[in-house]
């Protein structure tokens, strides 16, 4: 059970703020992760080195540095940090809506509440936000265009153009390719880590006696146990949905894409083909929320501080002189 507290509900600016600031962070800390994840589910077969030796999670990364220089690891992060702040400020403000929409006659949240709450955080995020920077995402990733040659010039040069050229060629629709797998993942995503981290913020509380938030080493700690807990739950979801997302062919149903993708998986690469890049995304999303719950609750307290100097006429916001 969760309480409010008898606290003055937050104000939708102050998540919006606060979830863009750590959307920002995170997005910019943990993106090379990402780009290493992606380029590992979308190969056809396990990379290897010269040597012919297996190619783990860094030697995968060193070699994107090696081939397409240092940058090449953020490529598609224009993409993310466009989505961050609406993505961040809907994840978090609709998760508070919801939570306080399923809350009973005493404002009290159980266990099942919070965890439909994050459930459907998670499908309005994914419907409203990150399907098409997703798309648009993996599109950038999956070139293999040397950044350091100039004379290399990629299909897509950066987040608008490539989402121009998706649009031109392939229809406003190509941008929401995977959307309900996109969704599916968002939501068991986000299920499971709104559940675990208000269940481990408040045993947190309980065994320290703690009225107040907890030391911010704690909420990193337990930011990364609950961020760690969707990819674990969801990764064949998350393989066949980038696979759908980096094609280009068009035409067909979502269902049909869906059992063709999975199907060519399975038969060519094998069952295991698809946890492909679940240590880079365990190692991306873990940490990510880790930064994710540590700023956000951080900038939220400083907003609320401020936020109630201002009504107590503590803090006063000059106007501008003519």
């Amino acid at each position: 059970m969760s309480k409010n507290d008898g606290k003055q509900k937050t104000p939708i600016v102050t998540h919006l703020v606060a979830g863009g600031a750590a959307g920002f962070m995170e997005a910019c800390t943990c993106h090379p992760l990402d780009t290493i994840k992606v380029r590992m589910q979308l190969a056809k077969s396990v990379q290897k080195s010269a040597s012919g030796k297996k190619l783990g999670f860094f030697g995968v990364g060193v070699r994107i540095v090696k081939n397409e220089g240092f940058l090449a690891l953020y490529k598609g992060l224009g993409a993310v940090i466009a989505g961050i702040v609406p993505k961040m400020a809907i994840r978090f403000s609709s998760f508070e809506m919801y939570k306080g929409a399923l809350a009973d006659e005493n404002g009290v949240n159980s266990r099942t509440s919070i965890f439909f709450s994050g459930l459907l955080a998670g499908t309005t995020e994914a419907v409203m936000v990150v399907s098409p920077m997703d798309l648009i995402k993996i599109r950038l990733q999956a070139q293999r265009n040397s950044m350091a040659d100039p004379l290399d010039i990629p299909k897509y040069r950066n987040a608008p153009h490539a989402a121009y050229v998706i649009v031109k060629e392939e229809g406003f629709r190509a941008l929401y390719k995977g959307v309900a797998l996109t969704a599916l993942r968002q939501a068991t995503n986000q299920a499971a880590n709104f559940t675990a981290y208000q269940e481990l913020k408040k045993w947190g509380k309980k065994v320290q006696n703690i009225e107040g938030e907890l030391p911010s080493y704690q909420t990193l700690v337990i930011g990364g146990i609950s961020g760690a807990m969707g990819p674990l739950s969801n990764a064949p979801i998350d393989t066949i949905k980038t696979r759908i997302q980096k094609s280009n062919i068009s035409g067909g149903s979502a269902w049909s894409r869906f059992t063709t993708v999975t199907t060519e998986i399975y038969k060519k690469e094998g069952f295991r083909a698809f946890y492909k890049g679940l240590t880079p995304r365990v190692l991306r999303v873990a940490p990510g929320q880790s930064v994710t719950f540590v700023v956000y609750e951080k900038v939220k307290g400083w907003l609320e501080v401020v936020q109630g100097k201002v009504k107590e006429g503590e803090l006063t916001i000059a106007a501008p002189q003519k």
